[in-house]
């Protein structure tokens, strides 16, 4: 058997496809799967729209071993996938769902329902159904647009493609894809369990499979470029054209996938997809829901990590404002032992982070909020679904006795160079009545600590009316200060 160090093994359709990315003469180890599918005479059904996941021509299902016996299908971009993150998975594209006699029931119902025009992103909607049709989520409206909301149609065909989607969700996933299934998983399993070190001379590539490895790794690289899901990483090269000389890529540490829940709170692996945290945590953790439910899309959501939205210090995350509000802790890890950071003060300007060079971001610690703590979080985005912020607030407000406020956090995104707190106008509310008098003199207050810059999504001065607004109506959706805004 080939060199497992070196070998990416991965099943395009039910074909067994070895990489040895040392030596090949066409990929590099960082080598998108789109650019490698493009690459193939008879796959050129995935499309190249934008190349940075955010229109969904790109979009392909990756199957992988889940915790039930059976197979995980998640719909991914392939534009921002690595070659080498699919090692041990199975890769399918458009040119596997029909087995040359049949369609596949999700092509079926485009076909119908009339859901294709001119076809350009057919592919890729046809690959989200696939995985509808094998999730068994709920036959609703709002689960088609929130599954379907990582591709768009320029065609404006929406109605059809919305129908066949909820058919999608209806029907009861039997394909020739359940047929093979057991075969398939056999085969995973025996290629999943396996670290990667590829170095062709050009670039290293580095995919270790447990968490102690995964440290002694980043010792000894430490200017390696660091990804999870690589859904920010892979842009540098989709769009920046930067070259990675050397990547870290911790997404294969299964440690760092996990969730637990105590009487105190809750403790969440930094690998963990959000996905995958958005069902574990659905009317649990306050930010759950409405943080995730405008988070980016469903392809970008089965990639990206907590722990990677959080070391990418960008200022307008969207899970920052939340988890600050939330007074999360970030567990720290290197290999001399591990500290605790207030996730409140870990990002220390534009980009950057009191994170060490040799540390990595295990878990995030959020302690469960007394039961009369009040949060909320709120996004202004140029659209709904698959979109960065403008500006977003989150906020945590704890009364005490006669409507008077005992605590209060207001974090911003989209403010500043880096997501920052309202302290200033936090400390004036103290004590004070929760009514309208305050809440405008506050939201007067909230416009001087901050200097947002000018943007394309924003200038200064809508940014300044943002988050005047969001704290407005904030106070306006308080039930407690339902009585005092009549």
């Amino acid at each position: 058997m080939p060199d497992s160090l070196s070998m990416v093994r991965f099943l395009l359709g039910n074909r067994l496809i070895e990489l040895d990315l040392n030596i090949h003469p066409l990929y590099q180890p960082s080598t998108t799967v789109l650019n490698y599918l493009r690459s193939l005479t008879d796959r050129k059904g995935v499309k190249e729209g934008c190349a940075e996941g955010d229109c969904g021509a790109c979009t392909v299902v990756v199957a992988s071993p889940a915790g039930n016996g059976g197979l995980n299908y998640q719909a991914v971009n392939s534009c921002l996938i690595f070659l080498p993150w699919l090692n041990g998975k199975q890769l399918i594209t458009i040119e596997d769902l029909s087995d040359g006699k049949e369609l596949h029931p999700v092509q079926e119902l485009m076909v119908d329902l009339y859901g294709s025009q001119c076809g350009f992103c057919t592919p890729g909607i046809l690959m989200s159904l696939f995985s509808l049709y094998k999730s068994r989520k709920a036959a609703t409206r709002e689960n088609a647009i929130q599954l379907l909301s990582g591709n768009l149609c320029r065609c404006t065909g929406y109605q059809p493609i919305l129908e066949a989607a909820i058919k999608a969700l209806e029907a009861d996933g039997t394909d020739s894809f359940g047929k093979c299934e057991k075969a398939v998983l056999d085969q995973l399993l025996k290629l999943h369990a396996c670290s990667l070190s590829i170095d062709n001379g050009k670039q290293i590539y580095l995919r270790p499979s447990t968490w102690k490895e995964a440290l002694n790794l980043r010792q000894t690289h430490q200017d390696a470029y660091l990804t999870a899901g690589a859904t920010d990483v892979a842009l540098r090269q989709s769009k920046k054209h930067e070259f990675l000389p050397k990547i870290l890529d911790i997404s294969g540490i299964e440690e760092l996938k996990t969730f637990q829940e105590n009487e105190a709170g809750w403790t969440i692996g930094s690998g963990l997809p959000l996905e995958e945290l958005w069902h574990l945590t659905a009317g649990k953790i306050p930010m759950s829901d409405e943080v995730f439910s405008v988070f980016a899309s469903h392809q970008i959501r089965n990639m990206a990590t907590l722990g990677g939205n959080i070391g990418s210090a960008s200022p307008i995350g969207d899970t920052l404002p939340a988890l600050t509000a939330l007074e999360a802790l970030l567990e720290l890890e290197n290999t001399s032992g591990r500290r605790s950071f207030p996730i409140g003060n870990f990002i220390t300007g534009y980009r950057k982070t009191e994170l060490l060079p040799d540390e990595i971001i295990r878990s995030v610690y959020i302690p469960k909020p007394d039961e009369d703590v009040i949060f909320r979080f709120i996004k202004v985005s140029k659209r709904k679904e698959l979109d960065i912020s403008t500006v977003s607030m989150a906020a945590s407000l704890k009364l005490a006795p006669a409507n008077r406020i005992e605590k209060v956090i207001l974090a911003y995104g989209g403010m500043a160079e880096r997501p920052l707190r309202a302290s200033k106008t936090e400390a004036w509310l103290i004590g004070k009545p929760w009514d309208r008098s305050h809440a405008e003199e506050a939201a007067r207050l909230i416009i001087e600590e901050f200097s947002p810059i000018s943007d394309a999504r924003a200038n200064k001065e809508a940014r300044n009316i943002m988050a005047r607004n969001l704290f407005m109506k904030f106070f306006v959706e308080t039930p407690l200060s339902s009585a005092n805004h009549e």
